[in-house]
């Protein structure tokens, strides 16, 4: 006896009202655009203005469009050499220091995070005190100058900064977040511990060593503090201490002057140092950016 087969009927499907679904897109698009604009703005004011001349600062202020175009400014800050020879001394350091940065991180993350290594707890411990106290300037400064005889050299801008502890704990999280198979099975193949790491675990740890890249390059361009500790050869200052002397030397001239329009362009060269600066590092993010968010996010969610 044949029974009776019941019809299934497919759930109904709730139809959206098209023009709704526009507006809020549109909406939503609109308003990315107006925060974008709001982010955007300083940073206009900022170039703008510092091709301002120095009487339409000091009459007018910040403006969005100014009245005097000059460059002034830029030629006060590239008169000489020496903001070239600082530009090429920070651009040294910063690749230099890059890469050994990331490096010395990389491989010192990978020992920590290997679960044979009978002393990462302790190494872990002697990472992280550092990390949390800092160390005394007065024998930071004896290591440097009196020990390691490093004053007046680019590896004085280098070294110090060559392992961060923060940076090493994120590359241990990511480490830790890949199966160790990787490595039993590249160790029955007969590959050792360097060959696992720089033809297995690197190619896969891209975007988070793209990300502490960008860390270091970003903590190395804009230091100032061991120049002023370390360099008292003129020669040797890089481009954030040869800024730093010359706008204490205009405040300093700006105080034994009355007249603000005869003064050097004060305000427009900070302007323009601002944009000097900043200028060649912001270059640096679109080839990172496509790995920047992947790399902050890796090992955040667990499987």
């Amino acid at each position: 006896m044949n029974r009776p087969v019941a019809l299934i009927t497919p759930p109904r499907v709730r139809r959206t009202n098209g023009f709704s679904d526009k507006m809020a897109v549109f909406s939503f698009g609109l308003f990315l655009i107006l925060f974008a604009l709001v982010c955007l703005f300083p940073f206009w004011l900022m170039v703008i203005n510092s091709f301002s001349s120095t009487r339409s600062l000091a009459v007018n202020g910040y403006s969005i469009w100014p009245d005097e175009f000059t460059l002034e400014s830029y030629r006060f800050l590239l008169q000489g050499k020496q903001m070239f020879t600082s530009y090429g001394i920070t651009i040294a350091v910063t690749a230099i220091g890059t890469v050994f940065g990331l490096v010395v991180t990389a491989l010192f993350a990978y020992v920590l995070a290997h679960p044979k290594n009978r002393y990462g707890g302790f190494l872990s411990f002697m990472t992280y005190v550092p990390m949390v106290f800092g160390s005394g300037l007065v024998g930071f400064y004896l290591l440097v100058v009196q020990w390691l005889h490093l004053k007046d050299t680019l590896w004085a801008l280098v070294l110090p900064y060559v392992m961060n502890p923060f940076f090493a704990f994120i590359l241990v999280s990511f480490y830790r977040s890949l199966p160790y198979e990787l490595n039993e099975s590249a160790n029955m193949d007969g590959a050792g511990e360097w060959r696992i790491f720089f033809k297995i675990i690197r190619p896969i740890s891209t975007p988070v060593m793209a990300t502490i890249s960008l860390f270091y390059a970003l903590q190395y361009w804009n230091d100032w503090w061991l120049s002023l500790l370390f360099i008292d050869n003129s020669d040797m200052y890089p481009l954030q201490l040869l800024l730093r002397q010359l706008m204490s030397q205009m405040q300093l001239t700006s105080l034994n002057h009355g007249n603000v329009l005869t003064l050097p362009p004060a305000e427009g060269v900070k302007l323009a140092t601002v944009c000097l600066t900043i200028g060649p590092i912001i270059l640096v993010y679109p080839m990172v950016q496509k790995y920047f968010v992947k790399g902050l996010t890796l090992g955040s969610v667990k499987g």
